[in-house]
């Protein structure tokens, strides 16, 4: 008995060895911060550079409890790419659960109201595990610009291009409800079409309360089949948004976003519409006037006209305010 007791004790001490030892490196706080940080796990990462890109928020114990863990489970060999949280108080083991198994947390995506796809294409690549070409390759076609809403969604960091494209087009269905669509209709107009003459709104004035005044008035020109003679779309056609006065050459550019030389809505938005742009396509004021021009004060809004004759009175209020400025 005494000889069983003999043998006994080292087996405990050993065991308890080994719990106290399991629980230092596995079972106590991983991060030594107080705040959420996160890991950005990618294609090209392995096992030791998971380690590396985790060794800045981790106790040093921790950290090894967590190597010798992933090396003991193969990690390596089952990565799974993401964006992490570790979170204060987090222990080791719990890190590498939610690791192995890709718990992973979401990101706040916005899609902002760009002018352009490549923009669009840049910005979401500072967001996503995704290359700014190859989100560039599917941003083609002259109505894409009109399947973005702005807002801001929850996405996972990993999300694939195709998975990406179809969550926007869920958003998008779900924007253009059916009242919506009502309400553009018996504007004559599509979802396209709606974003497409917001977008144009936008790009006139970044007064929300206007915007309605300016949206009835381009509805006014297409009733009556006139050109819209909007100068932004003039500045997308020839490429360059910085112009602050447009002269008669710039009226020459042959494209199909010329509204000086084509009636009609351009084929899509000339950037991606804000929701207070589509709001005043789908609410406009209805008045009579066909003319607009930005004030003279540069206050950012627009007198409107009925007739020709009061417009040209406007617009040679503008001009000279622009020579004033020495503005060309």
């Amino acid at each position: 008995m005494k000889k069983a007791r003999y043998y006994l004790l080292p087996a405990i001490v050993c065991l308890l060895a080994i719990v106290a030892l399991g629980y230092y490196h596995f079972l106590t706080t991983f991060a030594t911060g107080n705040e959420t940080a996160y890991v950005y796990i990618d294609n090209d990462d392995t096992q030791d550079s998971v380690i590396a890109k985790l060794q800045p928020i981790a106790s040093g114990h921790a950290l090894t409890g967590l190597s010798t863990m992933m090396r003991h489970l193969d990690y390596g060999s089952h990565l799974h790419t993401g964006r992490y949280a570790i979170e204060p108080g987090m222990k080791t083991f719990d890190v590498l659960r939610r690791l192995k198994n890709g718990q992973q947390t979401p990101v706040k995506l916005t899609i902002p109201e760009v002018r352009t796809m490549p923009q669009l294409a840049a910005r979401l690549a500072t967001k996503l595990m995704l290359d700014s070409t190859a989100i560039a390759e599917r941003l083609t076609g002259d109505t894409i610009a009109s399947l973005f809403v702005p807002d801001t969604y929850e996405v996972y960091w990993n999300t694939t291009i195709d998975a990406f494209m179809q969550r926007m087009q869920r958003e998008h269905d779900a924007f253009w409800n059916k009242e919506r669509r009502q309400l553009a209709a018996k504007k004559g107009l599509t979802p396209n079409g709606v974003c497409t003459l917001a977008s144009i709104i936008d790009e006139e004035t970044a007064n929300n309360d206007e915007k309605p005044m300016i949206a009835g008035m381009y509805l006014n020109r297409l009733a009556k089949g006139m050109p819209l003679q909007a100068d932004p779309t003039v500045k997308f056609a020839i490429g360059d948004f910085s112009l602050k006065r447009i002269y008669h050459n710039h009226l020459e550019v042959e494209s199909p976003y010329n509204t000086y030389k084509h009636t009609g809505l351009p084929p899509g938005p000339i950037k991606i519409a804000s929701q207070k742009g589509i709001d005043a396509v789908l609410h406009a004021v209805d008045h009579d006037y066909l003319y607009m021009c930005a004030k003279e004060d540069f206050s950012g809004t627009h007198n409107f006209a009925s007739t020709y004759h009061e417009h040209l009175k406007n617009a040679a209020r503008y001009a000279a305010a622009l020579n004033r400025q020495g503005i060309k």
